[in-house]
């Protein structure tokens, strides 16, 4: 998008300017992003590579394995190599796209993540019409949809911003380009974009939570009459999303809900949607899920037979 301000840069001033707590950082989030690549990989070549890509759920994680790492690697990267210089500076036309990038895969999680909770509510509450409600088809087609609205809504973030004039100063107290530290910026009334931010990004992160919520209220006021043992595999399967959604909501709905304001904790709270989540989603599903354990261990066992046929 063509940049029309007098801006042509944006300082960023990072999480810290303390040269030992940025070495720490550096050690630590370049540790986070490793365990990033490592476990959604691991957990997309289990699923693809096994008969579990053929039930709906898996068909899901896959796709929210790869929104992590998409979404981790628009800002991640950059935080790394940022914590090793002393003046943080990206420019206007990259502030646009990792601006958009950060919203598209953000907002593809958390439809992937809603499509996930209606899959354990029909297995659940409506076994008999499981295989017809969740068929491949109809999947591919929610995917798809997903797709095509969070273009859209990031889209309109991005031209948003594009809109305002920014003419100074262009320090921005955060570590990745935002639409609030953005707003902060403009030399212009910020009042109607701050009410179409929320709006935007807030309400509809809300919505989405509250429904999510709803559905597991549903599902545990059905599964009480299950017996003990299939109770406890359905309290299993959905604790692991549960667990994965509030570490998901509760950081982006402190960020996004309020009016238009910023405080220095919200970077902070940033860290847990843009790499901590990321990071703790596969270590969640394989750790208390036993097909994936099981779907792990079957690609270990044949990657070592074939090294092993191999060195014969």
């Amino acid at each position: 998008m063509e940049n029309t301000n007098n801006i042509t840069e944006f300082i960023l001033l990072g999480l810290s300017q303390n040269k030992k707590i940025k070495n720490l950082c550096f050690l630590l989030f370049l540790f986070c992003y490793i365990a990033i690549w490592m476990g959604n990989v691991l957990i997309m070549i289990s699923i693809t590579c096994s008969q579990l890509i053929d039930q709906p759920m898996y068909f899901f994680l896959n796709y929210l394995a790869l929104s992590d790492l998409c979404y981790a690697s628009t800002v991640t990267p950059e935080l790394v190599t940022d914590l090793l210089k002393e003046r943080n500076t990206v420019s206007y036309a990259s502030c646009m796209d990792q601006l958009f990038a950060m919203h598209f895969f953000g907002s593809i999680e958390v439809f992937i993540l809603t499509a996930m909770a209606y899959d354990h509510y029909v297995a659940i509450y409506r076994p008999l019409h499981y295989v017809v409600v969740m068929s491949r088809p109809r999947c591919n087609v929610a995917v798809t949809a997903c797709c095509s609205g969070v273009f859209l809504h990031s889209f309109v973030q991005c031209l948003l911003i594009t809109t305002l004039h920014f003419c100074g100063p262009s320090v921005m107290d955060h570590y990745f380009c935002d639409v609030f530290p953005l707003l902060e910026l403009a030399c212009t009334d910020t009042h109607r974009a701050a009410i179409l931010v929320v709006t935007n990004s807030g309400m509809m992160g809300l919505v989405v939570f509250v429904v999510v919520l709803l559905s597991y209220v549903l599902i545990l006021y059905t599964i009480r009459a299950y017996p003990p043992e299939s109770c406890r595999k359905a309290l299993s399967t959905c604790s692991s999303h549960v667990m994965v959604v509030v570490l998901l909501f509760v950081p982006v709905l402190f960020i996004y809900i309020r009016p238009e304001a910023t405080f220095p904790e919200d970077k902070v709270f940033a860290l847990f949607y843009t790499i901590i989540d990321p990071m703790f989603n596969p270590l969640i599903y394989m750790l208390r899920n036993m097909e994936m354990k099981d779907a792990m261990r079957k690609i270990c066992c044949q990657k070592s037979f074939l090294i092993g046929r191999h060195l014969i």
